[in-house]
Formats: structure tokens, C-alpha cells, sequence
């Protein structure tokens, strides 16, 4: 009788935007906690501090912006 092969494994999608959803990725494998929301998901920082992920950026900006806050809050972990 033959196994089942198991399906490959998927990855998360944070963001519909390929720019925020590998800084997501990133941000995890430096110590970063990703949690699950009622509309946008959310990123804790290794200091506490929490970042709302854009789910559907409409804006093009809005990497930017994600990369701006995310290095606002890290630099706060630092001091």
C-alpha cells in the first residue's frame, strides 16, 4: 500500500505586498512575534512593543512606511 504524500509546506502570507511580507519574514527571524488579528495582523517587538502589519496596502508608500516604523521601534528596543 502506498503512503500518502504529504502536502509541501506553505508559507504565510502576511501582506498582499511582496515588499512588507518579506520585511515581515525578517522581522521574525530576528525575534520579532507575528500574531493573527481581527482585520490586520500584528508584529511584536522583542522590546513589547506592537506594529500593525498592512494587510492590502493600497497606498505605495506604505512599505516604506511599514520599513520606517519598524526601524522607529527597533531603535526604541536599543536604547
Amino acid at each position: 500500500m502506498r503512503e500518502a504524500a504529504l502536502p509541501p509546506l506553505r508559507t504565510m502570507r502576511y501582506s498582499n505586498n511582496k515588499e512588507v511580507a518579506a520585511l515581515v519574514q525578517t522581522l521574525i527571524k530576528s525575534g520579532w512575534q507575528y500574531m493573527n488579528g481581527k482585520k490586520h495582523g500584528k508584529l511584536i517587538a522583542p522590546n513589547g512593543r506592537r506594529l500593525a502589519v498592512p494587510g492590502t496596502p493600497s497606498d505605495w508608500r506604505a512599505p516604506i512606511n511599514f520599513r520606517r516604523d519598524a526601524r522607529r521601534l527597533s531603535s526604541e528596543a536599543a536604547q
